[in-house]
């Protein structure tokens, strides 16, 4: 299908220019503050946790501190364990998913696991519910060499000196409907290409690397969820958006080759969680405890399988 209206900016086949991606960036209204949701969450952890910048967003006129929560007492020689949330601005529970597990979970990992939590990487994106950042760039297309995105260039510097020592990533996000109706018909439009409408899968599911496929790891993450919230099942194609399911609830991506948030710590366990925060069977809250369940059972099957 392709005869879906045309989004509202650019010429209909032609890719954007600076004119068009502006005119997009003008549209972009502020509607949730970080500095009001996310920064004194963060603050609040201080006494149990090392909190350091890592980074500053310069969008003028709006700058923004970049955060990362690490294990107040980091030893090499425990494996460590990377959470990042809010690649997407958009998708809440990412955000709140990774700050929920700091205030209630984290703890329990002290002297196991060395973690490092990265609940907002793209905050210009949080505050206005967008995908993108100011750039028009998507940040989980872009964690490779010389990215075009701060927020992913920022995230990748941070993880450098860590790489070889990262046992397992999880990366929080979610499939919206605003993924229907916004998102995927503005990548079209940007690109110059039709848009192609599909289908929004109900629940919960992963995505594996398929260059890395570790089967067990997901099925023991999903296991977990279930407990709070439903699994997404495959589409009459035995699909979730448009990937063969090859387990319940689990898809794969070649993680490193479409520059993913997912590839960038070179972890031996990696998995990007999906949640559906539209569905009438999930509220926000178990939106917010399927990530924390989520990020558990992914540390707990990586301490257990060395």
């Amino acid at each position: 299908m392709t005869n879906a209206p045309f989004y509202p900016i650019g010429t209909p086949g032609q890719p954007w220019g600076a004119a068009e991606k502006a005119q997009w960036r003008a549209c972009q209204v502020p509607q949730r503050r970080y500095a009001d949701d996310v920064l004194p969450a963060v603050d609040a952890l201080r006494d149990g946790f090392d909190v350091t910048q890592y980074g500053t967003l310069d969008y003028a006129p709006d700058q923004y501190p970049l955060f990362a929560v690490r294990s107040r007492d980091w030893n090499p020689a425990l494996p460590t364990m990377l959470v990042t949330g809010g690649i997407h601005g958009y998708e809440t529970s990412g955000v709140q998913g990774a700050l929920q597990f700091l205030q209630t979970r984290a703890a329990d990992y002290a002297g196991r696991a060395n973690l490092l939590v990265v609940p907002c990487v793209s905050p210009w994106g949080y505050e206005r519910i967008q995908r993108w950042n100011a750039d028009a760039i998507d940040p989980n297309r872009s964690f490779i060499a010389n990215s075009p995105a701060a927020e992913s260039a920022a995230l990748i510097a941070l993880v450098a000196p860590l790489r070889g020592s990262i046992v397992m990533h999880i990366d929080l996000h979610e499939t919206t409907d605003t993924d229907e109706t916004e998102f995927r018909p503005a990548l079209a439009a940007r690109d110059g290409k039709p848009f192609e409408p599909g289908l929004i899968p109900d629940g919960f599911y992963l995505v594996d690397d398929s260059e890395n496929p570790q089967p067990a790891f997901q099925t023991a993450v999903n296991a977990a969820v279930e407990q709070v919230t439903h699994i997404a099942p495959a589409d009459e194609k035995g699909e979730i958006i448009g990937s063969a399911v090859v387990a319940p609830g689990v898809i794969e991506y070649p993680l490193e080759k479409l520059g993913l948030c997912a590839s960038v710590s070179g972890a031996k366990y990696t998995t990007t969680t999906e949640v559906y925060p539209d569905s009438p069977r999930a509220t926000p809250q178990q939106c917010n405890d399927a990530q924390v369940a989520a990020i558990c059972a992914a540390i707990d099957y990586a301490l257990a399988h060395p």
